[in-house]
């Protein structure tokens, strides 16, 4: 674990090289709401949608699930969606004149 995550408190990310490592953290509950179940449903329509000699959209899969754990974890993650979400309230009020 390096220094920076220890001295901030903040969990080491989590080991997502193989198809198994996301499994296993979709297993764990890192992701978000639905995300192991359609993880398997976006790989195997990947993996039927590509030939032998391209495996594009299978990394595409990867690469997404990975970015979502990752995102998940992210202790700053809950505050950046709040805000968004109070942004957006504020524009409506401003729209309507409140």
């Amino acid at each position: 674990m390096s220094a920076q995550y220890v001295a901030a408190g903040v969990p080491a990310p989590l080991p997502l090289r193989t198809i198994g490592d996301i499994r296993a953290a979709l297993l764990a509950g890192h992701g978000f709401p639905g995300d192991k179940e359609a993880f398997e449903t976006d790989l195997q329509r990947a993996l039927d949608s590509s030939s032998e000699a391209d495996l594009t959209a299978v990394a595409a899969v990867i690469v997404d699930y990975r970015g979502r754990i990752r995102l998940y974890q992210d202790p700053d993650f809950d505050t950046a969606v709040q805000e968004g979400i109070d942004l957006a309230m504020r524009v409506k009020r401003e729209a309507r004149g409140e």
